[in-house]
């Protein structure tokens, strides 16, 4: 019996689920132990998966990409306050380089994939499919920041002006994250050469689909988060619900153009 090159990125996907669901149920360290699982395990998801389905070189191209353009972007902010505004970490997410913990540029790639895979479902031109996954990994900070911050695992020292609800987080930082991701699908799209759907794209589809539909929920109910729920679930969904609708949408058969003579 043969195993599906997805295989691997299914049992990795189920362990990401688990601890996500985990994380909410918990508090202090040990809910920061969740948080750091839950990136390694996005991480290992979808390097893992970019190998397995597309080859070195789109592994490759995702790490230089996300992990490394990651680590140098927000190494860059860390220093200069460029792009995002001015922030530090504290030490609750485990060792830094340059300021930064370690696990945040593998937060960068682990979503970076799975918005770039997405984008490649929609019928549109390759240039329109790079701005919707850039859209859509820039929207889901709508998320990350507001509940990072209340966790307290980083925190801005000049937050204004702020979008209304989300107090704590300069508009800035959502800027920056639209841009360095432009940056990054340019890169991931030129280096990797990834510009179609796959076969075996199930895992990441639903690690899309999932971070979207959990995120809102989880701010919503558990966190008491309400406007990161509504302002994540507006834009991301931007980026999420096309991608659904045109997978619901049954196929048009081709309509045969010959005549028949009776």
């Amino acid at each position: 019996m043969s195993v599906s090159k997805a295989t691997p990125s299914w049992v990795l996907l189920g362990a990401l689920v688990l601890a996500q669901i985990c994380y909410p149920l918990t508090s202090g360290s040990t809910r920061a132990a969740f948080t750091v699982a839950t990136v390694v395990l996005g991480y290992l998801l979808s390097v893992t998966h970019a190998w397995l389905t597309r080859g070195p070189r789109a592994a490759l191209a995702l790490v230089g990409a996300a992990t490394l353009g990651g680590f140098a972007v927000e190494a860059l902010g860390v220093a200069t306050s460029f792009p995002f505004g001015t922030y530090d970490y504290s030490g609750q997410l485990g060792p830094k380089l340059l300021g930064v913990p370690l696990i945040i540029p593998l937060a960068w790639t682990w979503m970076a994939w799975p918005a770039w895979l997405a984008a490649q479902r929609l019928p549109i031109a390759r240039w329109a499919r790079v701005g919707v996954a850039a859209f859509g990994l820039a929207a889901w900070d709508l998320f990350l920041d507001p509940q990072m911050v209340a966790e307290g695992y980083w925190r801005w020292v000049s937050p204004t002006p702020a979008l209304p609800g989300l107090t704590g987080i300069p508009i800035s930082n959502y800027l920056g994250w639209l841009g360095f991701a432009v940056v990054l699908m340019t890169a991931l799209s030129h280096f990797s050469r990834v510009h179609e759907a796959g076969p075996d794209d199930g895992p990441m589809l639903g690690l899309w689909f999932w971070t979207y539909a959990s995120s809102v929920l989880a701010h919503a109910v558990f966190l008491s988060l309400p406007a990161s729920a509504v302002w994540g679930g507006v834009l991301m969904g931007a980026a999420v619900l096309p991608v659904a609708v045109h997978l619901l949408t049954p196929a048009r058969p081709e309509t045969d153009q010959r005549r028949v003579r009776p």
